[in-house]
């Protein structure tokens, strides 16, 4: 997707649970981040964290496993690590779509981590002072407990905005109806209209110019004019047959 996303390094410490660690595989992998770091995990490889990822076993067959988070950290310029809690010694704090975007910057110059703790109790107070920026995810304050897939999942959204500025998918475009072919609707949508008795043209009042604006504003394409015109037209020949022409 972005090469700065292939100098990001996901970091999970001493994680429990096979099947977070597959779930963050699958976190990464919808982002577009692929690099993923395991120190000291207590299951890896195995089979649930292989059916967590759903697919996304590319992430987890290219997994480092170390022992240490020194060695997670190795050629490092910019380590981030994830705290949901307060810590007196933390340094500096920033939300994570700020951490995401300072991250990419230092990507220009060598890799970067996000760094995730346990999934009991997060990241050590001696962990987290290996990072050079603590970054938290805003949430209710009365319950900001994130599973650590999840947590994986919103750091790694933020770095894919913060690579791609967030472009989507584009429905597709057609042929837009050019003034005269909106005007031809009007004149017929009127003559219909009278033709059913719904308008008087002698005391239109305010709906035909009510009509030749909503027309306007629309901004039809050229193919729902000719529907129109079709429906329309399926309306001329129902009252034309009704009044026996």
């Amino acid at each position: 997707m972005t090469p700065l996303l292939d100098r990001v390094r996901i970091v999970l410490c001493a994680t429990s649970h096979p099947g977070n660690i597959g779930a963050a595989a699958r976190a990464m992998l919808t982002m577009g981040v692929r690099r993923l770091v395991l120190v000291a995990p207590q299951r890896f490889p195995d089979a649930e964290a292989v059916a967590r990822a759903s697919g996304a076993t590319a992430v987890l067959d290219a997994a480092r496993v170390v022992e240490s988070l020194d060695d997670a950290l190795v050629g490092c310029v910019l380590a981030v690590g994830l705290s949901a809690r307060p810590r007196e010694f933390a340094g500096r704090v920033l939300p994570v779509r700020a951490a995401a975007v300072e991250a990419l910057a230092h990507a220009s110059h060598g890799d970067v981590a996000f760094v995730f703790g346990t999934e009991m109790s997060g990241l050590s107070n001696h962990e987290l002072t290996r990072c050079g920026v603590v970054a938290t995810i805003p949430a209710n304050p009365d319950y900001g407990s994130l599973n650590l897939a999840a947590a994986v999942q919103v750091a790694c959204y933020e770095l894919n905005v913060a690579a791609t500025g967030g472009e989507v998918w584009r429905a597709p475009r057609f042929a837009p109806a050019t003034a005269d072919e909106i005007e031809g609707l009007y004149a017929h949508a009127a003559t219909t209209l009278v033709a059913m008795r719904f308008l008087n043209p002698a005391h239109p009042k305010r709906l035909l110019p009510r009509l030749r604006r909503m027309f306007a504003r629309r901004g039809f394409e050229r193919e729902e004019v000719n529907i129109l015109r079709g429906i329309l037209a399926r309306i001329d020949e129902l009252v034309g047959r009704a009044r026996g022409h």
